[in-house]
């Protein structure tokens, strides 16, 4: 098999991975007779990593590689695979081609487009130009047909915006993820001008355990997290700062932050220097509650990175013995004078898990946190829920909703600080949710029990 193989893979390197051989087109306005020479190509080399893929299963059925999904590809004649990384879980793509520096960026995206990704084997650098090329190609707006007079082609309701806007990006994320890197088993990257990524992979995934292949999109944005955990992130109201770890959402919009470290402090304190911080993620409200007084602190997450990134953080700001991170869905055990909260903002399913920061399915963590609410406090005590008022102006949750939710758990709103947040999309009228985040409001609601008179 290997001769007839090495003469294939080859012809289908040669097809797709020079410009000066093949100079026509991909997409739409390719000949007929190329696009069917390439289409004879596509449904060969899907069979052919078929049987990489099935061949791969047979000869390691217990090994620790096929543990994990495997991406198969055929290279110099002979079949490889590597594990498949993907944050997102998106599953290993189904044709893999080789791609060198040649390779036009109009034909990489045709062949991305096509749901065939691009094992990169040239310069890293001119990688990261190819990427480039093919997100100004996904961001370019489609050529809008004709419509009768009067009838308008965009969406008229917010949420048909959101909808539309969200699967725009997961498709946009798609076509950048068909660009592959290569990382060995130390996470080092064997080609020309590639950089050192060994600690911040290690930070990310563990220890290496084989080769592996993952999107160069998503290296990029391990890359990017390595350097605000190297950096840090300035909080003002901790007098230091927080590290967040790769996969945890970052308070990189301090306007929630500067609320809890501001509101007035519960009444009742003095009966229990006990807070909780229910979903602590990097620890910073957990940190800005301990700032403020509390003696003891418990923060709760069930997500092993945020657990591991918030004690890493109160540790460096001297706090591990005020502030105990606990593993927990939501609450721990026991009551506490004060209990805060931020869950996700939008009630959208999450693509991949730093989304979980942000988009929470039915608001299953809301509902959750508000009928639970009432059995950890104290008596006297307040609940501080922090929520964006962005789901409600995209249409997807009403005031009246909210405040449903608040009277079915048996809470009572004593309070509510609001704030108008302060960042670059609330001003970029380029954005399709423009006018919902320009009037978007940051607000800290601050719960109590309500009380039940008896009858008489």
């Amino acid at each position: 098999m290997g001769g007839e193989l090495g003469d294939r893979d080859d012809w289908v390197e040669e097809s797709f991975t020079t410009s000066h051989a093949h100079d026509e087109p991909v997409g739409e306005h390719m000949c007929a007779a190329a696009y069917e020479r390439k289409m004879r190509i596509y449904r060969w080399y899907s069979r052919l990593n078929s049987q990489c893929a099935a061949r791969t299963n047979q000869v390691m059925p217990n090994s620790s590689v096929t543990a994990h999904p495997v991406v198969c590809w055929i290279e110099g004649g002979e079949a490889r695979s590597a594990r498949w990384r993907s944050e997102s879980g998106a599953t290993p793509p189904k044709r893999v081609l080789i791609a060198h520096d040649h390779i036009r960026a109009d034909d990489a995206y045709g062949l991305a487009c096509q749901g065939t990704a691009l094992l990169w084997r040239g310069d890293f650098q001119n990688a990261r130009q190819m990427l480039l090329a093919l997100a100004s190609r996904a961001d370019r707006q489609p050529r809008k047909p004709q419509r009768k007079s009067g009838v308008s082609s965009m969406p008229t309701l917010p949420a048909e915006a959101f909808h539309l806007h969200r699967q725009a990006r997961s498709q946009r994320a798609r076509t950048l993820g068909a660009l592959l890197v290569l990382l060995d088993e130390d996470y080092s990257i064997a080609l020309p001008r590639a950089p050192n990524i060994r600690q911040a992979c290690a930070e990310a995934y563990g220890p290496g355990r084989g080769p592996s292949v993952t999107p160069l999109r998503a290296l990029l944005g391990l890359i990017g997290a390595h350097e605000w955990r190297t950096k840090g992130i300035a909080i003002a109201a901790i007098g230091g700062r927080i590290h967040p770890h790769y996969g945890v959402f970052a308070p990189i919009r301090r306007e929630y932050v500067d609320l809890v470290a501001t509101a007035p402090l519960v009444a009742s304190r003095s009966l229990s220097s006990l807070a909780f911080d229910i979903g602590t993620g990097t620890g910073v409200l957990a940190a800005v509650l301990a700032r403020r007084g509390f003696r003891r602190v418990l923060a709760t997450d069930w997500d092993s990175r945020a657990l591991a990134c918030a004690r890493e953080n109160l540790e460096r700001l001297g706090l591990s013995e005020q502030v105990e991170v606990v593993h927990a869905d939501l609450f721990p055990e026991g009551r506490a004078a004060l209990v805060v909260c931020n869950p996700p903002w939008v009630p959208a399913r999450p693509s991949s898990p730093i989304e979980r920061g942000i988009y929470d399915p039915e608001s299953r963590m809301l509902r959750e946190f508000l009928d639970e609410l009432p059995a950890h406090l104290e008596p006297g005590g307040e609940g501080w829920l922090i929520l964006s008022d962005l789901a409600e102006r995209l249409g997807l949750r009403t005031r009246s909703e909210l405040l449903s939710l608040f009277h079915a758990a048996g809470l009572r709103v004593m309070d509510r600080s609001d704030v108008r947040p302060i960042h670059p999309r609330a001003a970029d009228d380029t954005d399709p949710l423009h006018a919902a985040r320009a009037s978007e409001v940051t607000s800290l609601w601050r719960l109590a029990v309500r009380c039940v008179q008896a009858s008489s």
